[in-house]
């Protein structure tokens, strides 16, 4: 279910990125979510098709547009033209980014036996490093940036149905994350805590091969005196940032919690907060390191 837009305004999302990190598959999504698609169009021309649709009386209120370095020169004038379309009255405007690591990207072009549009007949690692140097502002200025390395097609499919296909309050969405810190941490945290401080059950032998989603694992990880005191101290944070975080226009937020394996703390954390925050907000649960598990 979808709650509209007030009716004066026009949902802009630019898809942009690093070349092979997913934006077809984006802007196939968000044709399936209704949106007017345009691929590859001059920043120019996209201030001046907005400025023209507003003043028609059949304007389409949901537009995705995808730019990327293939408009050679032309490319450059898109950080101008994001603060025109900033100042634009009536129009939301959304800056979705699409990052992969260098080895999954090379992996990638490989796979498809294409070429990188800036190697210009060389390596495509040459052009990714090129690439990613000219798109540095552009990622910085983005408000929601989805690494892909370890997402499949679907994936990042059904993450961006989860993040755009509300409108509205509903837009909003918490993300509880738990990792390890073994296994490296989570590229599109906002916020990350170090948990690892807290009683671990993997010295308790009969835990050990459980994890924070079985009731013996989360009951033990909540019942310590340090556990109540950090969960009453980021309850009040919580309560504070977060409405900052979405006065300020971000469609949503990723909190992170880390201990050493991603098993037990973390999950029972993020469990925790999840369930705590999930009757104000759209709130999802992530447990990125939970299946990892190893002896």
């Amino acid at each position: 279910m979808e709650n509209e837009l007030p009716n004066s305004d026009v949902e802009l999302v630019i898809i942009t990125g690093m070349s092979g990190a997913g934006k077809t598959v984006a802007m196939q999504s968000f044709e399936d979510l209704g949106f007017y698609c345009i691929d590859n169009l001059p920043p120019e021309l996209l201030v001046t098709f907005l400025d023209l649709m507003m003043k028609s009386e059949n304007k389409m209120r949901r537009i995705a547009a995808v730019m990327d370095t293939r408009g050679g020169d032309l490319f450059d004038a898109l950080i101008g033209a994001l603060d025109d379309l900033l100042q634009m009255d009536g129009v939301s405007t959304k800056l979705l980014f699409l990052d992969a690591d260098d080895e999954t990207l090379v992996r990638r072009y490989k796979e498809t036996r294409r070429s990188h549009p800036l190697a210009e007949g060389g390596l495509p690692l040459t052009g990714i490093r090129k690439e990613r140097t000219l798109l540095s502002e552009l990622r910085g200025r983005a408000r929601s940036i989805y690494n892909t390395s370890e997402l499949k097609p679907r994936e990042l499919r059904e993450k961006i149905m989860s993040t755009f296909s509300f409108k509205g309050d509903t837009a909003f969405t918490l993300n509880f994350i738990s990792f390890g810190f073994k296994h490296g941490m989570p590229i599109d945290a906002d916020v990350v805590f170090d948990v690892r401080f807290l009683p671990n059950p993997y010295y308790i032998e009969e835990l050990k091969p459980m994890t924070g989603l079985d009731k013996d694992v989360y009951e033990y990880v909540l019942k310590w005196n340090d556990t109540q005191v950090l969960i009453d101290k980021l309850s009040d944070l919580f309560k504070f940032i977060i409405p900052q975080y979405k006065n300020e226009g971000k469609s949503q937020v990723v909190v992170a919690f880390g201990c050493t394996g991603g098993q037990h703390r973390s999950v029972t954390l993020a469990e925790f907060f999840g369930n705590r925050f999930k009757e104000e907000y759209k709130t999802l649960i992530t447990h990125r390191d939970v299946e990892k598990r190893k002896g």
